[in-house]
């Protein structure tokens, strides 16, 4: 069975979505990348599928609830980074590592496109530790 990796934010719209996809494209199969938020909005940031889509990778599919099931059965969880301090899932996850991203919500596509090359980086380094 797969080493699940969630990647936690608060509404799952973007940062957490944008990590788990190039998890998804980068990482061996003996993982597999997750992502959820504490507080889900009803549908992805649009501008996050853009800036997603200009890097040949389709964001479909609805922001998802995060559950203690989830975390437990994880082996790696990852935090985004908080927006909102009341429902930031480093409260209620211990051994989260914190990547501090901001939040795209509101953002230019070009400030999208910058939050993208960062998470991408890191999951790339993060899928390299894995590895090793």
């Amino acid at each position: 069975m797969a080493s699940k990796i969630l990647f936690v934010c608060v509404e799952n719209a973007g940062r957490s979505q944008m990590a788990e996809a190039f998890f998804k494209k980068y990482a061996p199969k003996k993982f597999q990348g997750i992502s959820a938020g504490t507080n889900p909005t009803n549908e992805l940031n649009p501008i996050v599928v853009q800036a997603m889509k200009e890097v040949g990778i389709n964001l479909s599919g609805k922001p998802k609830s995060i559950s203690t099931k989830t975390i437990d059965d994880s082996f790696l969880t990852i935090n985004m980074g908080c927006m909102d301090k009341n429902s930031c899932p480093a409260l209620f996850v211990k051994d989260i590592s914190d990547w501090g991203i901001p939040d795209p919500k509101g953002k230019s596509l070009e400030d999208v496109r910058k939050i993208r090359d960062e998470i991408e980086t890191r999951v790339k380094n993060l899928v390299k530790s894995l590895e090793e």
